[in-house]
Order: C-alpha cells, then sequence, then structure tokens
C-alpha cells in the first residue's frame, strides 16, 4: 500500500491506535463526511510523511484536522504539519472539537466550500461523468437541495 511506503517500523500499529483511540467528534466528522460525500474516499489518521492526518481524501488533496485542547499547546507542531502538506500540494482545513459537535452543519458547509473552490469551473462541469452509482448520485442531488453551496447561482 503506497501510505506505508518510506514509513518508520511502527505507523501501521500507531495508525491503529490512533483511530481506536478517535475522540468523538473525529467519530461524529468522519461519518458525516463519509454519509455527505459518498463519492469520496476518506481516510482516517492517515500516515502523511512523518505526520498523521485526521481526515484525508487523497482525490481531493484536501486534510481536515480536527482540533482539541491539546493543539493550542502544540501551534508550532501544527504548523510546520501544515507546511509540510501544503508541499506535498494537500489544503488543510481546521475545525475545533466544539465546532463539530455544536455545528457539524456549518463544519460541513466548509468543508463543501473547500471542495467547491477546488473543483473550479472545468471539473464542475464534469460532474455529471463521475463514477458513480444511481443512489450515490440521488443523495448529492437531495443533499444539494436541501443545502445548496452558499456561492451557487
Amino acid at each position: 500500500m503506497r501510505l506505508y511506503e518510506n514509513q518508520p517500523t511502527g505507523t501501521v500499529p500507531r495508525a491503529r491506535q490512533l483511530r481506536r483511540e478517535a475522540s468523538e467528534p473525529e467519530r461524529r466528522l468522519l461519518r458525516a463526511l463519509r454519509q455527505t460525500y459518498p463519492h469520496l474516499k476518506w481516510r482516517h489518521q492517515t500516515p502523511l510523511g512523518p505526520f498523521f492526518a485526521d481526515m484525508l481524501c487523497f482525490s481531493e488533496k484536501l486534510v481536515i484536522e480536527v482540533d482539541g485542547d491539546t493543539h493550542a499547546v502544540a501551534e508550532g507542531y501544527d504548523a510546520s504539519r501544515e507546511d509540510f502538506m501544503t508541499r506535498e500540494g494537500y489544503r488543510t482545513v481546521r475545525v475545533t472539537n466544539a465546532d463539530v459537535m455544536e455545528n457539524l452543519e456549518g463544519v460541513m458547509e466548509r468543508i463543501s466550500f473547500s471542495l467547491w473552490e477546488k473543483e473550479g469551473p472545468a471539473r464542475r462541469s464534469r460532474v455529471g461523468r463521475m463514477r458513480v452509482s444511481r443512489s450515490q448520485r440521488k443523495r448529492a442531488a437531495s443533499h444539494e437541495r436541501h443545502h445548496p453551496h452558499p456561492s451557487a447561482p
């Protein structure tokens, strides 16, 4: 698996441990991402270089970091991690535990905007040709009707 190539010994057990010990906000957000964007593959606690990404979508080159209380203390570490991910071509969206627990809809809207931003006009026009099942298209269309993108006409 390409994720673990050139990774130090212990990466797989550490990733498994992080997944098992995931906070409730991480679990809730991951569930929401997978339900809202079933055509995208969301990975949880995935190694990315020397770091672990809380949520990662390879196809969209998007990392979502769920920040808890410890992140206020580790600002330097978070900055170096975000710099690394940016150099690797990933965009990072940071959300707080409190936002996920109290305003999940707002968090999902922010993520939607980030995904929409990346697509650009050319890609948005090709969305109909994506390989997704009929039920996935229906769910996505239903979601768009009930939660239109803020900048959509």
